[in-house]
C-alpha cells in the first residue's frame, strides 16, 4: 500500500498552515515549508524547497501513512508525481490582506510592501497553482474543520 501524500498549497492568508494543524491532531504527519529548515534560497531570493530535505521526508512516510505537507514555492512542481493529491486553498484576496496583517502565527504580510507583494503574486502565482491542483477550496466559505473534512473525504475516495 502507498502512503498518502498531499501538497496543500495557496497563497499567503488562505489558511494552510490552520488546515495543517487540524489534519495533525487527526493524525496526519504534518510539515509546514513556512519552517525554515525546508527551505533554501532561489536564485531571485525567493524561498525555494531544499530538494533533498523534501525528498527525504517523502521517502520516509511509511506504508499507509498519511503527510500533509503546506506550503508555496516555485519548485514544488518539482515533486507533483510524489503528491496523491494537490489540495488549493483560496479565498477572496481581501480576505487574505485582513488574514495576514492581523495574524500572530507569522509575520509575513504584517508589512504593507508584504501585503503588495501579495497583491501582485496572486495574479500571476494562483493560476499557475491552480492549474496543478486537484481539488480547491474557498476557506473564506468553509471552516477550517470543514477544509479539512472535505480532504480528507477527497483522498478517501482516491
Amino acid at each position: 500500500m502507498e502512503p498518502t501524500i498531499i501538497l496543500i498549497t495557496g497563497m499567503s492568508g488562505t489558511g494552510k498552515s490552520s488546515t495543517l494543524d487540524v489534519l495533525s491532531r487527526r493524525g496526519w504527519q504534518a510539515i509546514d515549508t513556512d519552517d525554515g529548515a525546508w527551505t533554501i534560497s532561489g536564485r531571485d531570493g525567493e524561498p525555494i524547497w531544499h530538494a533533498r530535505r523534501i525528498g527525504d521526508a517523502l521517502d520516509a512516510v511509511p506504508p499507509y501513512g498519511r503527510l500533509a505537507l503546506a506550503g508555496t514555492v516555485p519548485n514544488q512542481g518539482v515533486f507533483r508525481s510524489r503528491f496523491t493529491a494537490v489540495v488549493l486553498l483560496t479565498a477572496p484576496l481581501e480576505t487574505m490582506l485582513h488574514r495576514v496583517a492581523t495574524r500572530t502565527t507569522n509575520p509575513f504580510g504584517s508589512t504593507g510592501d508584504e501585503r503588495a507583494k501579495i497583491v501582485e503574486d496572486t495574479a500571476w502565482v494562483l493560476p499557475l497553482l491552480r492549474a496543478s491542483a486537484d481539488l480547491e477550496l474557498d476557506t473564506s466559505c468553509h471552516s477550517i474543520a470543514e477544509v479539512a473534512d472535505r480532504i480528507e473525504a477527497f483522498v478517501n475516495a482516491r
